[in-house]
C-alpha cells in the first residue's frame, strides 16, 4: 500500500478564498518544542494565529510576502491580504497553480505565464527555527524575487551579517536585506472578525535564474548561532517524516496520521509532553491521556510514551485515564517493569480521587462514583453518577488488578471493588429507551420530581460508548442492541454528535449540545467491535476530511448538521490519535 502522505490542490481550490477553497484549508508544521507555523493553502491569513514564527509573546513573524519582477520590469505580487473594508488586495492567490502538503511540509507553486515560482517551508525540529526555500522552477530569463518580512507589531531592525535582528529576539538570514519600517493599517482576519495591523520590517531581494533559489532562515534563542541552510532543513524534515512512517510501520492513511500525530508531541524540560491542539491553546490538558495510545503506541513511540507516563504518575490530572494508559502500554508492550514501578503511585492516586477533597466521591451503597462539581458554567453541571465516569472507574479497577498481578502484588482489593461496581453499573445504567442513561441519580434540586427524588437522565449522548469500548468496560459481554440508538442518532461521516437531534436543547453548532466530535469515532469503533456491529466504511468520511479544514489532520469539532462544516481548532491531538488508533485496528 502506498503511503497517503501527499495532498495536492489545484487552482480551483487555491484560487478561491471561501470556506471550501484555499482560505478554508489550513496547514501546520511544528518544531517539537511547542512552536509552530500555520496558515492557509490559499496564502491568506484568516486567523491572528496564522504566523510563521512566534517568539513567545514578544514578536510574531506573520508573513513573508513574495513579489516577482519579470524581465520586462513588471512587478507581480504573489501574496494576498484582506482589509477591514472586506477587500482582498493584492490577489496573489489567483496565480496559484497548486498547493501541496508533501510529507507534512507545505509547498506553493505560482505560475505567471512561462514563469513558475515555488515556495517550501519547514521548522527545524528541536530548534525554534524557520526555513523557507523559494525556487524558480522555470523562466526564460532571470527574475527578481523580493520577500517582504511582515510582523504583528513594530520592531527595531538591526542589520547583522547576512540579514537582520528584529526586536532583539529574532534573527533573519537571507540575501539583499533592506530595512523598511512601515505600518500597514487595517489588515483583517476573518475568523477572528478583527483587525490585525501589520508592520513591514524590510525585504530580502535577489535575481534568480531557473533552477536557482532564494533561501531565508529565521530563528530565535541563540541568535549568534546560525542554523543549517534552509534547503538542508527542508530536506532533513522530509527525511524525518519518512523515518516516522517507517518506525510506525504505517501504510495508507495511517502514514499521514502518523505525521499528524507527531505535531502534538513536544519535548519539555520534564520530558515528552503533548499539546492538545492548534492553533490556539486553551490551557486544558484533559485530552492528553485519552490520546496516549494513538499518539505513542500506534506510532512506535513507546519509549517516549513510557517517559510521559512516569512523569504523569507523579501528579496526575486524571487518574482514571492514567490507569487506562498505563494498562494499554503494559498490555501492548509487555513492559512489566513499568507495571511494577507505577502500581503503588497509581493506587495512591485512586485513593486520593475518593478522599473527599474533590468533586468525585464513592457511594458506599453501590460502589459507583458520584460527581458533584462546583456550580457555574454555561451548561447545567452533570451532577450525579455520569456514565463515562463510572465506565472509566470499572475499567480502572480491573486494570489496576491486572497491573498488580503483573507486578506480583496482591490484587484482591481492586478485584472485589471491580466486581461490585460492575454489578451496580449493569443494574443502574441500562435505560428503558434502549440505550444507557447519561447520568443516574441527578439531584432533585435540578429536576422538580419531589422531595428526596433522584433524576436519571436518558439524554442520548456519546459518553455511554466508553461502557463498551474500554478494555475492561462494564458492558463488555452484554448484548449489543443498546448501541443502535447511538449509531442511528449520533453517528455522522465525521464522528459522533454530542447530543442526538431529537433531544431537548439540541444545537448543531454547540460543542456539547449537538456538534460533532471526531474523536468519538474511536470509542464507537471499539464498541462496535466488542458487540459484533459492522464497522466497514466507518472511516470513509474522516479519510476524505484529511484533505479539508486542517489538511492532513483532524479537527476537534464540526457542525452537527450536513455538510458538517469544521469548527473549533482544525488540528486536534485526540481526534488524530483516535482516528489513527482506529485506522490501525488497535482497540
Amino acid at each position: 500500500m502506498v503511503p497517503c502522505d501527499h495532498f495536492s490542490f489545484g487552482p480551483q481550490v487555491c484560487g478561491s478564498l471561501d470556506a471550501t477553497g484555499g482560505a478554508g484549508r489550513e496547514w501546520l508544521v511544528t518544531d517539537g518544542l511547542g512552536g509552530f507555523a500555520t496558515g492557509t493553502a490559499g496564502g491568506l491569513r484568516t486567523r491572528r494565529q496564522h504566523t510563521l514564527l512566534t517568539v513567545s509573546d514578544q514578536l510574531a513573524l506573520t508573513a513573508l510576502d513574495l513579489t516577482v519582477t519579470l524581465a520586462s520590469g513588471t512587478r507581480i505580487p504573489l501574496y494576498s491580504h484582506q482589509w477591514a473594508s472586506g477587500t482582498v488586495d493584492p490577489c496573489g492567490h489567483h496565480l496559484l497553480e497548486s498547493f501541496t502538503l508533501d510529507g507534512g511540509l507545505p509547498r506553493w507553486r505560482w505560475r505567471i505565464g512561462d514563469v513558475v515560482v515555488e515556495r517550501e517551508l519547514a521548522l527545524h525540529h528541536g530548534h525554534p527555527s524557520l526555513a523557507v526555500v523559494h525556487r524558480v522552477v522555470s523562466a526564460p530569463a532571470p527574475v527578481g524575487l523580493s520577500v517582504a518580512v511582515m510582523l504583528d507589531r513594530p520592531a527595531e531592525a538591526t542589520p547583522v551579517a547576512g540579514g537582520t535582528v528584529l526586536g532583539g529576539v529574532c534573527r533573519l538570514l537571507g540575501p539583499g536585506w533592506q530595512t523598511a519600517g512601515v505600518a500597514h493599517l487595517g489588515a483583517y482576519t476573518r475568523e477572528d472578525a478583527a483587525g490585525a495591523d501589520l508592520w513591514l520590517a524590510g525585504s530580502f531581494t535577489r535575481q534568480v535564474a531557473a533552477g536557482d533559489t532564494l533561501e531565508i532562515s529565521a530563528w530565535s534563542g541563540l541568535l549568534g548561532q546560525r542554523p543549517p541552510a534552509a534547503s538542508v532543513v527542508t530536506a532533513a524534515e522530509r527525511e524525518r517524516a519518512h523515518r516516522l512512517i517507517t518506525t510506525a510501520k504505517s501504510e495508507g492513511y495511517a502514514a499521514q496520521l502518523t505525521i499528524a500525530a507527531d505535531r502534538f508531541v513536544v519535548c519539555t524540560p520534564e520530558g515528552p509532553g503533548v499539546l492538545p491542539g492548534y492553533p490556539w491553546d486553551d490551557g486544558s490538558r484533559h485530552e492528553v491521556l485519552p490520546a496516549y495510545e494513538g499518539l505513542f503506541l500506534a506510532t512506535g513511540r513507546a519509549d517516549e510514551g513510557r517517559e510521559l507516563l512516569i512523569a504523569a504518575a507523579a501528579a496526575p490530572d486524571d487518574p482514571l485515564w492514567l490507569v487506562h494508559a498505563v494498562d494499554r502500554h503494559v498490555t501492548r508492550t509487555g513492559d512489566t517493569d513499568l507495571a511494577a514501578r507505577l502500581v503503588a503511585p497509581l493506587g495512591r492516586h485512586l485513593r486520593q480521587l475518593l478522599d473527599g477533597s474533590g468533586p468525585v466521591t464513592l457511594d458506599p451503597a453501590d460502589g459507583l462514583l458520584r460527581h458533584d462539581p462546583p456550580a457555574g458554567g454555561l451548561l447545567p453541571a452533570r451532577v450525579g453518577k455520569p456514565v463515562e465516569l463510572n465506565a472509566l472507574w470499572v475499567n480502572a479497577l480491573a486494570a489496576m488488578a491486572d497491573l498488580l498481578t503483573e507486578a506480583g502484588r496482591d490484587d484482591r482489593e481492586p478485584r472485589g471493588l471491580h466486581a461490585r461496581a460492575r454489578t451496580a453499573f449493569l443494574a443502574r445504567f441500562p435505560a428503558p429507551e434502549g440505550w444507557l442513561y447519561d447520568v443516574v441519580e441527578g439531584p432533585a434540586t435540578t429536576y422538580p420530581l419531589g422531595a428526596g427524588a433522584h433524576h436519571d437522565d436518558p439524554s442520548l449522548r456519546p459518553h455511554q460508548l466508553l461502557a463498551w469500548s474500554l478494555p475492561h468496560a462494564p458492558m463488555r459481554g452484554q448484548p449489543g442492541h443498546r448501541l443502535r440508538g447511538p449509531g442511528e442518532a449520533l453517528l455522522t461521516p465525521l464522528g459522533l454528535r454530542t447530543l442526538a437531534p431529537t433531544e431537548y436543547g439540541y444545537q448543531s453548532g454547540h460543542p456539547e449540545q449537538g456538534a460533532v466530535r471526531p474523536w468519538w469515532i474511536g470509542p464507537y469503533a471499539d464498541a462496535c467491535a466488542a458487540t459484533g456491529h459492522p464497522v466497514e466504511g466507518l472511516l470513509t468520511g474522516l479519510r476524505a476530511h484529511l484533505a479539508e479544514s486542517g489538511v492532513g489532520s483532524v479537527g476537534e469539532a464540526a457542525d452537527g448538521e450536513p455538510p458538517h462544516r469544521a469548527t473549533g481548532r482544525p488540528f486536534s491531538a485526540l481526534a488524530v490519535a483516535e482516528m489513527l488508533r482506529t485506522e490501525r485496528g488497535h482497540g
